[in-house]
């Protein structure tokens, strides 16, 4: 059969077409389609998605619709995350998306955020045995610890690439203060992780890891087959940070390219609260993976046929 996953996240809404074999229990990709209306933004302080943002998320649906019909998908689901979560909101999108597309969003809880990205991610990796996935949202991050498919710790930070911008870095370049005080609130947020769990493998994933991984590699276009799976080191991770926060997010679009169109302001962010991680941890290099929650919203899927 095949399925269609949708990924509602804080920043990016996330389209897979998959063909799926439920006896084997294997996922087969089609179609990766990658768009950023930022639905979250400002959605932790006000708890509202603004009408705005919603006719951006409708715009995006919109356009999946199309390719959907168009690989005439048997089962479409629609996973909401963190944003969907802290919005007052969340049911009238709920209702307003039943109603034009006849699609059931489901708002997932952290939990089951944290379960889906792990599952995702493990599934492009062979015998990935005691894995950490690691999931830097818009609004949160993910930690999973688990052995193959056995999930044995997970922990939602209410720490994301959007939220600490808007919290924390309010000029362009930012001042130094607010990376000092954006990264004391990532090591305070990031210490209720026991270090012993971290395991030698450890998986990013996500916009902010492969975006990352992309400006490392010098790609000013993203590429799913030369980001996937590849590796991140701290040192480059550090290198790339010395030279962001001297930058504008003007600044940032010149030099990256065409790749960073979205997330200019906020990827300073996100690559702090990877770097901070990494440092704490003494990681020294991750694997990017570009599979996540929209993969294991059909894992889940398939596990409960």
């Amino acid at each position: 059969m095949i399925v269609a996953s949708i990924d509602i996240g804080t920043n990016t809404v996330l389209l897979l077409i998959a063909k799926v074999d439920l006896g084997l229990k294997k996922i087969f990709p089609l179609v990766n389609e990658y768009r950023m209306p930022r639905i979250g933004r400002g959605v932790k302080k006000s708890k509202l998605i603004v009408p705005e943002k919603i006719e951006s998320l409708l715009s995006v649906l919109d356009e999946y619709k199309g390719i959907i019909e168009n690989y005439k998908c048997d089962r479409v689901i629609l996973s909401g995350t963190n944003a969907l979560r802290l919005a007052n909101n969340s049911n009238s999108i709920i209702e307003l998306i039943k109603q034009k597309y006849n699609y059931d969003l489901k708002v997932i809880t952290g939990e089951q955020e944290a379960e889906f990205a792990y599952l995702g991610a493990i599934s492009g990796i062979e015998n990935s045995g005691p894995s950490m996935v690691i999931d830097i949202g818009g609004s949160s991050t993910e930690f999973i610890y688990g052995d193959d498919t056995k999930i044995i710790f997970k922990k939602s930070l209410q720490l994301g690439s959007v939220s600490s911008t808007e919290q924390f870095l309010l000029h362009s370049p930012p001042l130094f203060s607010e990376i000092g005080e954006l990264n004391s609130e990532i090591k305070k947020s990031i210490s209720l992780i026991d270090p012993k769990i971290i395991p030698q493998t450890v998986i990013a994933i996500a916009g902010t890891a492969t975006t990352i991984c992309s400006m490392v590699n010098g790609l000013k276009e993203f590429s799913e087959v030369s980001v996937d799976n590849s590796k991140l080191g701290f040192k480059d991770l550090k290198n790339l940070i010395s030279e962001l926060k001297l930058f504008s997010k003007e600044d940032i679009i010149k030099i990256y390219g065409s790749i960073m169109k979205g997330r200019e302001d906020i990827i300073l962010a996100g690559a702090c609260i990877l770097f901070q991680i990494m440092e704490s941890f003494e990681i020294q290099k991750v694997t990017v993976s570009t599979r996540g929650i929209r993969y294991g919203a059909i894992i889940n899927f398939m596990n409960n046929k």
